[in-house]
């Protein structure tokens, strides 16, 4: 008798686990969408050929980039509703610049895989990894790990985990932020100074919010912003294009 109540417990709770399972797959497996003008973004144009065969990489048509960049989208986010911004940087810029979609559209899931965009490029010199909110802080952890494997880092409405001090790492730094942010707030992003290099730079989008830092609409938490998402975008642009540009030189 006890051992048929012990067999039925068992029962209970592997199948308890295996429905929070599924539904942890439902849900991670339903993310924001792109906006349409992220799905017009991933066509290739004069200035830049677009490949989503393993990745979402923009490559210059009329340059051969020495210099790239790898991003790590949001967490929950679709990695398409980044493709506007990485192809303006590899037209503007003339710099390869690659999406990498994660598992579960989860950052925490896939920290390693810029290691396997780096080996797939072995022209590109110079290496940049970008990432927003969760990406971010995942980019942070693949940096600490990788101190040797990139030149700089760039994160949008993020900052390190407690477990992620790359304040004595010679990386150049640019934390990039909306002061309109609900998700990741002003206060977050200064507290966690002391995780970065004193020369970090702290780049203010003044009116800017969490969502507007890709193409994917509205989010839940999030404050409205003061400025359009061209505005926003532009700012956070031209901080890439300046950073790629001091890792370059």
């Amino acid at each position: 008798m006890r051992r048929k109540i012990i067999l039925r417990v068992a029962l209970i709770i592997v199948l308890i686990i295996a429905i929070a399972s599924v539904g942890f797959v439902v849900w991670a497996s339903n993310p924001a969408q792109p906006m349409q003008e992220a799905i017009a973004a991933l066509e290739s144009d004069t200035d830049v050929s677009v490949n989503s065969e393993n990745w979402i990489v923009f490559t210059p048509i009329n340059a051969e980039p020495t210099t790239g960049i790898i991003f790590y989208p949001g967490g929950l986010v679709d990695a398409r509703a980044y493709a506007p911004t990485m192809h303006e940087i590899a037209q503007r810029g003339d710099y390869l610049a690659v999406i990498v979609p994660m598992p579960l559209n989860l950052a925490v899931f896939g920290i390693g895989r810029a290691s396997e965009v780096i080996a797939a490029y072995p022209s590109i010199e110079h290496w940049v990894i970008a990432g927003h909110s969760l990406g971010g802080a995942m980019a942070a952890n693949f940096v600490r790990s990788n101190p040797d494997a990139v030149d700089g880092i760039s994160l949008w409405a993020s900052y390190p985990a407690s477990s992620d001090d790359l304040s004595l790492l010679d990386v150049i730094v640019y934390s990039v932020y909306g002061t309109n942010d609900g998700l990741a707030s002003v206060e977050d992003v200064e507290n966690g100074r002391a995780l970065l290099p004193e020369n970090a730079s702290y780049i203010a989008i003044e009116g800017g919010n969490h969502a507007q830092f890709g193409w994917y609409g509205d989010q839940n938490g999030d404050n409205p912003a003061t400025i359009t998402r061209e505005t926003q975008q532009l700012q956070l642009i031209d901080s890439m294009l300046d950073l790629l540009g001091r890792v370059e030189s």
